[in-house]
């Protein structure tokens, strides 16, 4: 701590603003007043023993800062102790509901490891037990105490609880899970906003046997976490064994650290949508602009097609980011331009609420896909896996991904330099389209509406190969056989 302070010191970071907190491990260690009072002698610094309400308000809320929006249970799994609270954001006063409800069970990674090596197998098994006991009770309060919780078990067709997991040892567990992920290599390394579905987390025998049996290095997983993976899974199959159905499972990179910075933010900024101003804009022209190319580029989407349950840059809100990233680099080449967009989707922003898994790789195929997708070969290993991941939400996702970026491809040849005007971006094109369905493919006629200028000025055969390898590029299998076909079509001044 005396260290931390050095560096805080050399940094110029005021004293005021540095904030030191204790949970689980300090509030019941026999020794916790001499080491509070030895870090203060040492340090100069006071330290904060939280109580277990605000330690699940913290928890919970730094796992909840990396989403837009979030409806489920939280968890946290620290070295002391376990956290269970439900979190659903569009409801009032949600997180001081979480704090009062939650509840904590001394059932921690580090505290569960220290019992399961005991000798006594009795009081292996009785802490077991004892763990299994808490998880239930925990879950049945929170059933009680909101009725959107108790929704989650009744609806049989879609229902289901999403829970979230945050804590070294929740994120241990993670890690082995993308570890054994059928996509291999996974393409996206940070275990923050990393997605199973119920059936896959709960899959703790062979988690297990993996742990005990795989000789080489688990990335995400030090041998300290390792070894302690006896009781992560054993705090996972209590948790199991109270939630009976189990949608989906997200694990989250924050914790009480970021929950507690979190907390410090305006409500209303707490609450809103960061990914709009990633890119950073400086002007309400510009904002207009940006807002005229999205508008173009999405009315080359069929207008009859319900696009809500297919993830795309317009469904994701990644639309700004996306619009943004059209013009960028223009002058570099177009294969380089393609491996940086894919590379640079899963790694910009690594803590941005709302830049979910999913949404990077959209993101990262749509932008490849912008610039024609001619790419190396282990980078086409890497836009093959993230199309695996794109696919497990909606089988058509990569095929609109493509197709985005292609008539994003389209507008650049036709509008070389990024439009400075809303008006000037409006009067260079104008997208319309159909979807025709046939017995065995379907037809999605694209009619691209030009001025008289760039219309006699372009070669017309060269405009269609814009498309012409839609799906040609997929490392997946072809489950969306649909043609584009380009119709120009010259608006007289």
């Amino acid at each position: 701590m005396a260290r931390f302070k050095s560096i805080a010191d050399d940094f110029g970071v005021p004293a005021e603003h540095i904030s030191v907190f204790a949970t689980e491990a300090m509030r019941k260690a026999e020794n916790a007043a001499s080491m509070l009072d030895a870090i203060l002698a040492t340090s100069g610094l006071g330290v904060h023993v939280l109580a277990p309400e605000v330690e699940t308000l913290f928890g919970a809320m730094g796992a909840r800062s990396g989403f837009t929006a979030v409806n489920g249970l939280f968890l946290d799994l620290g070295g002391g102790s376990v956290q269970m609270t439900y979190l659903n954001s569009s409801a009032d006063g949600y997180e001081m509901a979480a704090a009062q409800t939650g509840k904590s069970l001394p059932f921690g990674a580090a505290k569960l490891s220290r019992i399961l090596e005991d000798d006594e197998s009795e009081v292996r098994a009785t802490a077991l037990s004892t763990l299994q006991d808490g998880m239930r009770g925990a879950f049945a309060n929170l059933r009680q105490q909101f009725p959107s919780l108790r929704d989650t078990q009744i609806d049989h067709e879609n229902g289901g609880v999403d829970i979230y997991l945050c804590g070294g040892g929740f994120r241990g567990y993670g890690s082995i899970l993308m570890h054994t992920d059928p996509i291999q290599p996974y393409p996206i390394h940070a275990i923050g906003a990393y997605t199973v579905r119920g059936s896959v987390f709960s899959r703790t025998t062979h988690m297990r046997k993996v742990n005990d049996e795989y000789d080489g290095k688990i990335f995400g997983m030090s041998k300290r976490r390792r070894q302690q993976f006896p009781a992560i899974a054993a705090v996972v199959e209590a948790l199991i064994g109270a939630v009976p159905r189990i949608r989906t499972v997200t694990f989250c990179s924050g914790g009480n650290r970021e929950g507690a910075l979190f907390m410090k933010l305006p409500g209303a900024m707490r609450e809103g949508n960061p990914l709009s101003i990633l890119h950073p804009i400086s002007s309400k022209v510009e904002l207009e602009t940006v807002q005229s190319v999205l508008d173009i580029v999405q009315s080359s989407l069929p207008a009859d097609i319900d696009f809500s349950g297919i993830p795309n840059v317009f469904t994701l809100g990644l639309g700004p980011l996306f619009a943004n990233n059209i013009w960028t680099r223009v002058g570099e080449p177009s294969d380089a331009n393609a491996a940086f967009e894919l590379h640079q989707a899963i790694h910009r922003d690594s803590s941005a609420p709302g830049l979910t898994h999913l949404a990077r790789a959209v993101l990262g195929l749509t932008l490849c896909f912008r610039w024609g997708a001619g790419l190396g070969p282990s980078d086409k290993l890497l836009q093959s896996n993230l199309q695996k991941l794109v696919d497990r939400s909606n089988p058509e996702a990569n095929f609109w991904a493509e197709y985005l970026g292609a008539v994003a491809n389209l507008f650049v040849k036709l509008c070389p330099a990024k439009p400075n005007t809303a008006d000037k971006a409006k009067n260079i094109v104008k997208f319309s389209s159909v979807m025709e369905n046939g017995k065995t493919k379907d037809r999605l006629l694209l009619t691209v509406s030009l001025s008289s200028s760039i219309y006699q000025a372009l070669d017309h055969h060269e405009l269609g190969r814009y498309f012409k390898d839609i799906r040609k590029h997929r490392g997946i299998a072809n489950k969306t056989k649909t043609k584009v076909e380009l119709i120009l079509h010259r608006i007289d001044s």
